[in-house]
């Protein structure tokens, strides 16, 4: 028996991957990498937390759970906002 192609993903936002170094994410078209160095809220976090985000006004990534709202430009951008003031 042959499975048939995937279709086209409905969903706009939805974690791909995750590992030991961090999560891969897929929003609107593109995957993004988010390193616990980076992005150190979701090491601890449960799969079930990660997992459950949200795309809000195209421009913002909402983890209810975790209490965490990333713009994404942040994720495109991490440089542009250290997590420690210099």
């Amino acid at each position: 028996m042959k499975l048939a192609e995937r279709g086209t993903s409905t969903s706009r936002v939805e974690i791909s991957n995750i590992s030991s170094q961090g999560i891969w994410i897929y929003v609107r078209g593109k995957e993004h990498f988010l390193s616990y160095k980076d992005f150190p809220w979701f090491k601890d976090a449960r799969l079930s937390e990660i997992q459950e985000v949200r795309l809000i006004n195209d421009s913002f990534l909402r983890w209810e759970c975790l209490d965490v709202d990333l713009a994404l430009d942040s994720i495109e951008n991490p440089g542009r906002y250290p997590l420690k003031y210099k």
